[in-house]
């Protein structure tokens, strides 16, 4: 899989200036922003990384978390998904023409995965947090019909998407979800972790949702990830105001433990570390240092090959999975 596959470079860049211009609308105080602790160990003990779109990002000190500090209050960051003109870009424009490449390359193999996973103890009741489009739902249907499939979306015109897929609904963000506490076996959340004003309340309200010995699987960004550390404040998998925390394998299961789960997995099974850094090299003119330079320019397609899958087998992808299991 390459970068291309599932984000088309010149669209994707369209998108990010479409979000700087939101910023400067709807972001232009910033006396309304809030302090905050670390979001994975609650420490204050971090120091400034650098400033992106006027959004300033600090490094724990304690646990490695990169994350945005001030933040803007949780009603802005609810407007700016609503309203803003780069979110419809973003559906429009942005997913919808590769949409069915992601179905191959990230939705049927997370559904695989599942599958797999919980062969010998099949769920019951499976949610989608942010399902979006619905489409790994209707992957996870096709291997485990006999399942129930709940799509947990607040947005409106995905909602309408997956019920004509006839897939069922809870049209309401996470947190307001009423009358179903301890009736999920799985609860699923792709790429959503790094969106969040509040990541531990969130946590509380799936472990409330989950079953005693339920499953989460989640999948967010690594702060330690070869991409993200090489390429830094000029990596495009860091914009605010979407990208607000940055986990590592460490920190997320410290947040995990303390909010009453237990970790069973935590790795980075990424795929595109390098292809982004190279992309970025020879693309976009940005220098990744003298012996990646000397990667991208001599290094043969298995030398890369065999440097991705050492980047994903020892933790370093910026692409994270975590199981965990809610204690009974």
């Amino acid at each position: 899989m390459k970068e291309e596959d599932i984000r088309k470079r010149e669209t994707f860049n369209q998108y990010l200036e479409l979000v700087e211009k939101d910023v400067k609308k709807m972001f232009a105080d910033k006396h309304q922003f809030l302090a905050i602790d670390c979001p994975a160990c609650h420490s204050r003990n971090f120091e400034p990384q650098f400033e992106k779109l006027g959004f300033s990002y600090v490094l724990c000190r304690d646990c490695g978390t990169l994350f945005v500090n001030p933040r803007p209050p949780f009603k802005n960051l609810n407007e700016f998904y609503a309203k803003s003109e780069s979110t419809t870009f973003w559906v429009e424009k942005f997913f919808k023409p590769v949409a069915e490449m992601r179905r191959e390359k990230i939705f049927r193999p997370r559904a695989e995965f599942i599958k797999d996973r919980f062969s010998s103890n099949p769920v019951q009741v499976v949610g989608d947090i942010g399902a979006g489009f619905g489409i790994f739902l209707e992957e996870l249907a096709k291997l485990w019909p006999e399942a129930r499939m709940i799509a947990i979306e607040p947005s409106f015109d995905m909602v309408k998407i997956c019920q004509e897929k006839g897939l069922k609904v809870m049209a309401s963000a996470l947190e307001d979800v009423e009358g179903w506490d301890n009736q999920f076996d799985l609860l699923t959340s792709f790429e959503l972790f790094e969106h969040l004003y509040n990541p531990g309340r969130f946590l509380e309200k799936i472990r409330n949702l989950l079953r005693p010995g339920g499953y989460l699987l989640l999948t967010t960004l690594n702060s330690q990830g070869f991409d993200i550390q090489i390429l830094w404040e000029k990596s495009k998998s860091i914009f605010p105001p979407q990208h607000l925390n940055f986990f590592n394998p460490d920190s997320i299961s410290l947040l995990l433990k303390s909010k009453g789960f237990v970790v069973e997995e935590a790795l980075t099974p990424g795929k595109l570390d390098w292809d982004i850094v190279e992309g970025m090299y020879k693309n976009e003119g940005v220098n990744p240092g003298r012996f990646w330079e000397l990667i991208a320019k001599k290094a043969s397609l298995e030398a890369k090959d065999k440097l991705q899958t050492w980047i994903s087998e020892n933790g370093f992808s910026s692409h994270m999975r975590i199981l965990a299991k809610k204690e009974k």
